[in-house]
């Protein structure tokens, strides 16, 4: 199975760092809400420019698909 890469919250310079780092995502979340928890799946990595999965989710989802 293969992993999936998740971005959360990444606005600015920083996304450019992270792709350095960990490559393209496949998914790129503005923030930590229940659609983007709801996304990730076991073995699924999740890079957050600020916080963890630890946080809790945004009371309010955006949906993401319309802008990217």
């Amino acid at each position: 199975m293969r992993s999936i890469t998740h971005f959360v919250g990444f606005q600015d310079d920083r996304y450019t760092l992270a792709v350095k780092v960990f490559g393209r995502p496949d998914f790129i979340h503005r923030q930590w809400d229940g659609r983007a928890k709801s996304m990730v799946c076991a073995g699924d990595r999740v890079i957050f420019a600020t916080g963890s999965e630890l946080d809790t989710p945004k009371l309010w989802s955006f949906d993401d698909s319309g802008v990217f």
